[in-house]
């Protein structure tokens, strides 16, 4: 079915009627999905061979570095995250570029034509658009990260992908994944498939014991770290050794220790797939992800903090993002660093600010603009003094960042605690 939306409509509206279709943000469930597929023409079962990624932490660097590996292979790739940052756009990397607004109104309009009034979820109706703009475009792979948890999630649809991936299991979303790591991470445990080899990242035994249980029940293959792989840092390169053999490879460009873990668990699926060592140095060398220990270079922020400070942005927003958030700021040479933080109310502040309090002289806190789930500054700034911080409330970051300044025209400063709070600053200093 093929819809011609009118000249006035735009990406963005239609995307804005997509959020009335269904009254809560986020429902699990795969009915909706499969539903509006089936009216599409199940472009789901016409994709390029997909590589479907899943996980709490790290599947959005490890799907970069996937595209990354296949792109310097010579291969197209067709590639869906989220969220976006600045822009739906980005959602969709469709055959190795961002797609462009015609391309992409006129998939939301045949989306939404095909779907009418039907209730169903935002991200599931501009999941189905992303896969039948994948199904119509020739590219060699389709790399699906999940949105959400993994075994409801409307990336998983995919009967037979050619590799799976669940990167590390941690707290997240506990409303709907569970409250413990043996429920979030049989969630996760969910895009596992018949007979389709698995890469595990590093795990904690609950989670494992899951994803274990139910790669057994199905037969699947699986491909772990700490047995099939295993990868670690040493005298400033990163080591990796299968039973293929081992590579010595440069440090990722994504900073951090958990960035070594991430690039392990790309590679294990690189090497899978048959792409030798070149393509794993390049799947590490050449990955790029906004908002994960990002050192922005340009716009007002960077002009009203002068040439001596440094600005930094990260979207982490869960516990384990805080660990590993401070595990890499001790990467960087010494500077005094001052954070900038603002946080949803669905957040563990707390959990994500308690490793960081050490590492940061002072912390100013922002509510995040235009997010009704935000805290308040006031409630983040109680929050940040509870977890041991130095704290005072600022109006924006602009004020934070001016105020951090006249304190230290050296400084280091880290934008951080939420994804939306990171594509508001590079909307503006992208």
């Amino acid at each position: 079915m093929t819809a011609t939306p009118p000249e006035t409509a735009r990406p963005d509206l239609i995307l804005q009627r997509m959020m009335a279709l269904h009254p809560k943000v986020i429902d699990l469930t795969l009915d909706r999905t499969f539903r509006l597929l089936a009216t599409l023409g199940h472009p789901e079962r016409q994709l390029p061979p997909v590589l479907h990624v899943a996980g709490t932490n790290g599947k959005g660097s490890t799907t970069a570095m996937l595209r990354a590996g296949v792109e310097a292979a010579g291969g197209v790739a067709h590639v869906y995250t989220s969220p976006h940052l600045a822009r739906f756009n980005e959602r969709i990397r469709l055959a190795g570029r961002i797609i462009d607004d015609a391309s992409l109104e006129a998939i939301l309009a045949e989306a939404e034509a095909a779907n009418g009034a039907d209730p169903i979820t935002y991200f599931e109706i501009t999941t189905c658009a992303a896969l039948l703009a994948f199904a119509r475009t020739p590219a060699d792979w389709t790399l699906l990260e999940v949105g959400l948890g993994g075994r409801l999630d409307a990336t998983n649809v995919v009967d037979r992908p050619r590799l799976t991936v669940i990167t590390p299991v941690s707290f997240d979303h506990e409303a709907y994944l569970g409250n413990t790591l043996a429920l979030i991470g049989g969630e996760k445990a969910g895009i596992i498939k018949p007979g389709v080899p698995c890469v595990v990242g590093p795990q904690q035994p609950e989670a494992m014991a899951v994803i274990e249980a139910r790669a057994d029940a199905l037969g699947a293959p699986l491909l772990a770290y700490g047995r099939q792989w295993q990868v670690w840092e040493e005298r400033g390169r990163m080591v990796f050794q299968d039973e293929t053999g081992l590579l010595d490879l440069p440090l990722p460009t994504l900073i951090g220790a958990h960035q070594v873990q991430n690039a392990g668990a790309a590679i294990a699926g690189l090497r899978h797939l048959g792409f030798g060592p070149d393509v794993c140095e390049a799947a590490v060398t050449r990955a790029e992800w906004p908002a994960r220990m990002q050192r922005l270079r340009q716009g007002p922020l960077i002009d009203a903090a002068g040439p001596r400070a440094e600005v930094w942005l990260d979207g982490g927003h869960n516990p384990a993002a805080g660990h590993a958030l401070a595990e890499a700021i001790t990467r960087l040479p010494p500077r005094p660093l001052h954070m900038i933080v603002g946080m949803l109310r669905t957040k563990d502040i707390g959990g994500f600010l308690r490793p960081l309090a050490s590492r940061a002289e002072t912390l100013h806190a922002v509510s995040i603009p235009g997010e009704t789930a935000t805290l308040t500054a006031a409630e983040t700034c109680a929050a940040a003094r509870e977890a041991g911080f130095a704290a005072d409330e600022a109006d924006s970051v602009a004020q934070a960042v001016a105020a951090i300044i006249k304190r230290d025209p050296s400084a280091r400063i880290l934008i951080a605690g939420s994804l939306y709070l990171a594509g508001s600053i590079l909307r503006e200093n992208g």
